[in-house]
């Protein structure tokens, strides 16, 4: 039996679990706001408060290893998988056919966008470290880290690597083969 518009909590959490489990690569916070509050399928405390439900019971997974200052990388559990096949049925059709549609037209930019990585550390003697990665599924494509000498330039560089990572890459392999 499908859900209601008064099971938002409800339904925001397990089209955020259905969205995880459909996928074989980590998604980030943003890319699930982008499908949920771009389709109005609930407001941004709704769907925050999905999130950190989720992570509290134990059925979504923040990756430590990707998540960095400015983005937060989400995976289902087996717990979550579980719950997803309890409780599929209360999805109505036309959501799953709307998240299958967001898939299918964007399946490559969503996998893109988490197949680069950047964060930044503080590093002895007070400068800072931008570490930088391009992922080819679970093939390590470049593994660059730059030594800055402040917060702001290593924040800047982990901002742009996003949009340059691919220049970047081809402009090495260019000058390096």
């Amino acid at each position: 039996m499908p859900l209601s518009a008064g099971d938002n909590l409800t339904l925001t959490k397990l089209l955020i679990l259905y969205m995880l489990g459909r996928v074989d690569f980590l998604m980030t916070t943003a890319q699930i706001s982008d499908f949920i509050l771009g389709g109005e399928y609930a407001d941004y405390m709704t769907l925050t408060m999905a999130q950190a439900e989720l992570i509290d019971n134990g059925l979504v997974s923040v990756s430590e290893a990707q998540s960095s200052h400015n983005r937060t990388h989400l995976c289902i559990t087996a717990e979550g998988r579980e719950t997803l096949g309890f409780f599929r049925d209360r999805i109505p059709d036309r959501d799953i056919d709307a998240i299958e549609d967001y898939f299918r037209e964007k399946a490559y930019e969503l996998r893109n966008e988490v197949a680069v990585y950047a964060d930044y550390y503080k590093v002895a003697g007070g400068e800072y470290e931008a570490h930088m990665t391009v992922k080819d599924r679970d093939t390590k494509l470049m593994d660059l880290t730059l030594s800055v000498p402040t917060e702001g330039i290593a924040e800047h560089i982990c901002d742009v690597w996003q949009e340059k990572s691919k220049d970047v890459y081809q402009y090495l392999c260019d000058q390096l083969f």
